[in-house]
């Protein structure tokens, strides 16, 4: 049922300006910032990756850097929907804001792979650290952050830099991700880490949702974003027969132990609400990260509120609304970054 509610998310358009978004509740004095739009960052298989770059206009020489990355099940939407979310940080908070575009999985028609989206968020992380001094940003304090299937990205991001190639396939034995963009020095040594993680109403667990129909018509996503349903690895794979190829994509199966693979500080946000994304399965993850031996976790239950709260614009159906709902959640989040940064 969530799922067709979903369908009826409006995408708004904020307009490229100097001006802040209009909320309420917000904890930070407020100061313009400077967008600059559609910077293309890299074009993997052709396919031309863009983003956004907000960059608060106040005194300081550097800021820290937040790489978003937008939900939308990997089949729909595109940075737009963060607009006003990109925007209120920027000029709430003293962050440069990179609001990132990645391909989808019913994009060059209906070829891309789960592996792929991961390799265009590793890849914008990349770019980001070398370019991002000409924004404003400081590229030795990167956070990422990301909704529903961006948090799942985000959280690859956060955990999984280790495993990146600039030439292996993703396969047996190491999985390695391949970035979309690779700095003309190459990859650096022993992979990349970020500064810090804020996951909302992330996906863990792929191979427990293709079990459960992702890549069947079930999942209406499909429909939404014009493509066929099939394996997220192509018709050569299926998680019956391959099911470690969807684990190595899903967080819930990749944690590391704290004695061998340092994890940055995450904060976790969820709606009390979610059906989609539900608090029970966001404080799984968090309580096999603690068992790990990770404890630079902080968790926040956004009362009230249903799934995609930090979406731009409203939706009378799901009952949400930008400055009521992504406010509150946008000032807790700048407020933890405060106390990091």
């Amino acid at each position: 049922m969530r799922l067709l509610l979903l369908t009826l998310l409006v995408l708004t358009f904020f307009p490229a300006c100097q001006r802040p978004p209009a909320g309420s509740g917000a904890t930070a004095e407020v100061h313009e910032f400077r967008k600059v739009s559609d910077v293309t960052w890299a074009a993997p298989r052709g396919f031309d990756l863009t983003m956004d770059i907000y960059t608060p206009q106040t005194r300081k020489k550097q800021y820290p850097v937040i790489v978003m990355y937008h939900g939308g099940g990997w089949l729909i939407n595109n940075k737009s929907i963060m607009d006003e979310g990109a925007a209120y940080l920027a000029s709430h908070g003293e962050y440069v804001v990179c609001n990132v575009n990645y391909r989808l999985l019913g994009d060059l028609g209906n070829t891309v792979t789960m592996d792929e989206i991961v390799g265009d968020a590793f890849g914008a992380l990349l770019w980001v650290r070398e370019h991002i001094g000409e924004y404003g940003g400081d590229p030795d304090k990167i956070i990422v952050t990301g909704d529903s299937a961006g948090g799942h990205l985000a959280t690859m991001v956060a955990t999984q830099g280790h495993r990146l190639s600039a030439t292996e396939a993703f396969g047996t034995p190491g999985y390695r991700f391949r970035p979309s963009y690779l700095p003309p020095e190459g990859l650096p040594a022993g992979g990349v880490s970020v500064a810090g993680a804020m996951i909302s109403y992330g996906a863990f667990d792929h191979l427990g949702s293709a079990r459960g129909g992702f890549e069947t018509q079930s999942n209406i996503f499909w429909q939404l974003g014009q493509a066929q349903p099939r394996g997220i690895f192509g018709e050569d794979y299926n998680h019956e027969d391959h099911p470690e190829r969807y684990r190595m994509v899903s967080p819930l199966y990749l944690i590391d132990p704290a004695a061998e693979r340092d994890y940055p500080p995450m904060l976790f946000t969820v709606g009390s609400e979610d059906n989609l994304t539900t608090p029970a399965s966001i404080e799984a993850y968090m309580a096999k990260l603690r068992e790990a031996g990770h404890d630079e976790l902080q968790y926040w239950v956004h009362e009230g509120r249903p799934h995609a709260f930090l979406d731009s614009g409203s939706n009378e159906f799901l009952g949400i609304e930008f400055s009521r709902d992504a406010v509150p959640a946008l000032d807790y989040m700048i407020a933890y970054l405060d106390e990091r940064f």
